[in-house]
């Protein structure tokens, strides 16, 4: 019998493992080289917490609204991180902890592949990977065959951005806010094949009827492609994914959507967004292991897009080819099953509606002060737990210092041609007190100044 979660921590603590040097800090009370005693007890009430999450939302109002404003549903979800809370982290944008019960489930799993790899890894738990990916495709509603498992959604974007088979003169559009990786690689694309990179605007923010015309008229005899973000990462506007593939489509255009911040954040399904291509980051709103994302290629596309890693020529038609990496981890992998029963325990139209909860309860206090732009919608169908504020007289990246470095907040600061401020990203952890915490930050930032 496998051991349990709380006696898997106790067995490490007992046998007198050392915590590795990078895991330990002083913040967390424990100098570098301390046994994982000193971390146990905080990891194994974290995963305890997670265990009450479904009694907590029993009876709870069918309104994801009401549960959302409702404190006492949140409690054993806010507990089941095993966090350092003296950090107020409002940097949930980039990456993500992962709630304890995952980071159980992928310990289990690293340290039983290390037992004779040859066998453990390679027979026993590779294997049980395409049980994960079952699940993430019924979560995402499509079929297996249709999801590739990757590392992130760089890998599954650049897979197809370097895979379809374009020539000089091929167009492919995008906006001048998404994600600057991808702007590399469509100007690699147009050094070394000749396609052009077309990069339009949006306004900020932006409404449903703006986005979709400024795409289309974009659309020329030689676009391709449209490369779109579910949520841009720079303010977290929401674009509609379905209205602007549908009318790419009649116009014979592929969309490739970057989900980066869409899967397990947007409450969505393959068959609502209409796309034929889209990939996310799973450490990101998921929770799971970090190096982990899928990419979905609908089943028709499949063969036209060349993978990054060589495959056999057997697989040309087979999603799996774009997973030729050679060897690696299975125990991310197999963590992420636990990220999906953790989100489901708590429901995705709940979280969504959480988590703009959160947003509004630090963004409501300050929104009608002079001195604060907001560049992010409001709207509940147009954005979600990021948002992006500019103080005027306070460059974002000194008040991004400030407050990391007097106040142990982090947030991340944006620089961008069009617009700049911070962009601050709350998660199920945050509490309302810490909410309160930062409102009271940047108004004394803006009041009394950074000195």
């Amino acid at each position: 019998m496998p051991p349990t979660r709380r006696s898997f921590l106790t067995q490490l603590a007992t046998a007198g493992v050392v915590a590795p040097a990078w895991l330990s800090s002083a913040s967390r009370g424990a100098e570098p080289g301390a046994p994982v005693a000193a971390y146990a007890p905080g990891l194994a009430a974290a995963i305890d917490a997670a265990g009450r999450i479904a009694a907590a939302m029993a009876g709870a109002s069918s309104d994801p609204a009401v549960v959302a404003a409702d404190e006492s549903r949140w409690a054993a979800v806010q507990a089941s991180w095993a966090v350092d809370r003296t950090i107020l982290n409002l940097e949930n944008g980039g990456v993500q902890p992962s709630p304890a019960v995952v980071n159980h489930a992928y310990l289990q799993a690293w340290l039983a592949s290390h037992d004779a790899p040859a066998h453990s890894l390679n027979r026993v738990l590779w294997p049980q990977v395409e049980g994960v990916r079952a699940d993430l495709a019924a979560a995402f509603g499509c079929d297996a065959e249709e999801l590739a498992l990757t590392r992130n959604t760089t890998e599954g974007i650049e897979t197809v951005l370097l895979g379809l088979r374009w020539t000089a003169g091929d167009e492919v559009v995008t906006t001048t806010q998404d994600y600057w990786r991808f702007h590399n690689t469509l100007r690699q694309r147009a050094d070394r094949d000749g396609i052009v990179f077309r990069p339009i605007t949006l306004p900020v923010p932006a409404s449903v009827d703006e986005i979709v015309a400024r795409f289309a008229a974009a659309i020329t005899p030689r676009t391709r492609a449209l490369l779109i973000s579910h949520v841009i990462n720079l303010t977290g506007q929401f674009l509609p994914v379905r209205e602007i593939v549908l009318m790419a489509r009649a116009r014979g255009v592929l969309v490739v959507v970057d989900g980066a911040h869409g899967f397990a954040h947007v409450p969505l399904n393959r068959d609502a967004l209409e796309c034929d291509i889209y990939a996310t980051s799973l450490h990101k709103w998921l929770g799971a292991p970090h190096g982990t994302g899928f990419l979905y290629v609908r089943r028709e596309r499949i063969a036209e897009i060349w993978p990054l890693y060589p495959a056999p020529a057997e697989l040309r038609g087979n999603i799996r080819k774009f997973e030729s990496i050679g060897t690696a981890p299975a125990a991310p992998y197999l963590a992420i099953r636990e990220a999906l029963v953790f989100w489901a325990s708590i429901g995705a139209e709940r979280k969504a509606a959480r988590l703009r909860w959160l947003r509004e309860r630090w963004l409501a206090p300050l929104a009608d002060e002079p001195w604060l732009k907001i560049h992010t919608p409001r709207q509940p169908e147009l954005a979600g737990a990021l948002a992006t504020v500019e103080c005027a007289g306070l460059p974002p990246t000194k008040l991004a210092a400030w407050l990391w470095e007097r106040h142990r907040t982090l947030v991340r600061p944006v620089i961008h041609p069009e617009f700049q401020g911070i962009r601050v990203t709350p998660n199920l952890y945050t509490t309302p007190a810490d909410l309160e915490r930062f409102v009271d930050l940047l108004r004394g930032a803006v009041l009394k100044g950074l000195g």
